[in-house]
């Protein structure tokens, strides 16, 4: 393999090697069976349990080499408190062009060498270079936030921007037929949860745009569509494990949702293989998968409650310190304040919250900033009231929305990763460690594995040969 062979990491987060070979076998995946007959194919393993198993840990693993334990990165958005270098980072550091588009939790620490688009739920990081990305990325946010509401508040000029932008960074005729296939859907009143995967294709517009016209040496592409669909919908796909099963009206809507978002990943699998040609290094990574979620079956199944008007609910509070809300996924959200002080005393008097005599929110505070979310997990009644640090009490309803329908899906350990590499024979399933993704890379370019990574490159990358888990 030459040093100077480009890299494009395809991260479709969390999608399970189990589900894979499951439709691979059933013919439902043509460019996914493609891609494994020609690639080396590992299930990786997180070496991580719950709650230290989430993908805004995992991916961090992907791009450092480093567990949990040694990047302490524990929540979404905080891939900007990162103290390592990333891959990304030594590869620009060496003089490589990267170009990463949208990886969860990413992070740089110096102007890279290239371009830096983040993932929707960043808040510590912004696009690079300034001004380049910042039309597609606002516009980006406010939608993913905004997903379940109802209260986008987008205008005319917000929309026509950001059509703007994707018309001069190749917007593709793909694209447009599956906007207008998804609005024809929708006429019925269902099938408005499939407007996720047409982000993944404007996602994909911009990345291949990019990547055709910078030529750089590392890109990474994440996509997020089939991780929600999975949680939100295996009931649906094999509701057997599972106490409460869904309505004959919902199996006619959701039935085969996770089968849509891996045939939609499929497609970009599909235009990758082909216009990034045989010269191109390709991973397909997912840094971990999921399995039934079987929490809370008892009751209704585990739901999230999100504030429906953040201002009112943390006035209701009683907060009035001058602060940022940035939401995250699910019920979490940071607040970031102008003064310790004002998060100190924001965290005292979310921690008051109470209903019935159970605490409301979980909050935790790293100096003027605070990260937490409501606890309920399971149907709360409406009418329930909610207390403040003053006695004040609201009903529940009037506080707060539930966020989409009941989780079915929950995180699993093992994870895809294929590298399809003209010049490497293709393998059959071995069992790897996580951390080895990143100095397997850095071996690709030639680059020295740093001393804080612990695991050595996968066999025939580097003289070291690597151990492989069993």
């Amino acid at each position: 393999m030459k040093s100077t062979s480009p890299v494009v990491m395809l991260g479709f987060n969390e999608l399970s090697p189990v589900l894979m070979d499951q439709f691979i076998a059933e013919g439902k995946l043509p460019n996914f069976a493609r891609m494994k007959a020609e690639s080396q194919v590992y299930v990786t393993d997180a070496e991580e349990i719950a709650p230290n198993l989430e993908p805004w840990i995992q991916w961090v693993t992907v791009e450092t080499g480093l567990s949990y334990k040694q990047h302490g990165i524990f929540d979404l958005a905080d891939g900007h408190k990162l103290g390592f270098p990333r891959i990304d980072e030594l590869l620009s550091q060496s003089g490589r062009k990267i170009w990463i588009c949208g990886s969860m939790n990413a992070s740089f620490h110096n102007p890279p060498n290239g371009f830096f688009l983040p993932d929707p739920w960043s808040v510590g990081v912004d696009p690079y270079p300034k001004g380049e990305f910042e039309d597609f990325c606002d516009y980006v946010r406010r939608n993913v936030h905004g997903h379940g509401t109802g209260k986008l508040a987008m205008s005319t000029t917000d929309h026509l921007k950001f059509l703007a932008f994707m018309v001069r960074h190749g917007f593709s005729k793909k694209t447009i037929t599956r906007i207008i296939v998804q609005l024809a859907q929708e006429r019925s009143g269902k099938f408005r949860w499939k407007r996720a995967v047409i982000l993944d294709r404007l996602q994909w517009d911009v990345f291949e745009y990019y990547w055709r016209n910078q030529a750089p040496d590392y890109s990474t592409f994440f996509i997020n569509s089939t991780a929600h669909f999975q949680h939100m919908y295996w009931r649906n796909m094999d509701p057997s494990p599972f106490q409460i099963k869904p309505s004959v009206e919902e199996q006619e809507e959701y039935k085969d949702a996770v089968q849509f978002g891996y045939q939609s990943m499929d497609k970009i699998v599909g235009e990758c293989l082909d216009k990034m040609g045989p010269d191109t290094v390709i991973i397909l990574a997912s840094a971990l998968s999921q399995q039934p979620s079987l929490v809370d079956e008892d009751q209704s199944g585990k739901i999230f409650y999100r504030a429906n008007e953040p201002a009112d609910f943390f006035a209701f509070a009683g907060i009035t310190a001058p602060y940022r809300y940035a939401p995250v996924q699910w019920e979490q959200f940071h607040l970031f304040f102008k003064e310790e002080s004002g998060a100190v005393e924001a965290e005292c008097l979310l921690r008051a919250m109470k209903i019935g005599a159970q605490d409301l929110m979980f909050i935790k505070r790293d100096g003027q900033e605070l990260f937490g979310g409501c606890t309920v997990s399971t149907t709360q009644d409406r009418r329930s009231l909610v207390t403040n640090a003053k006695g004040e009490t609201k009903a529940f309803g009037q506080l707060f929305y539930q966020v989409s329908g009941a989780k079915s899906g929950m995180h699993h350990p093992d994870g895809i990763l294929w590298i399809r590499d003209g010049t490497k024979k293709p393998t059959a399933v071995q069992r790897v460690s996580l951390r080895q993704v990143a100095p397997t890379i850095l071996a690709h370019f030639g680059v020295p594995k740093q001393d804080f990574m612990t695991m050595d490159p996968l066999t025939g990358y580097d003289s070291h040969q690597t151990p492989v888990l069993t």
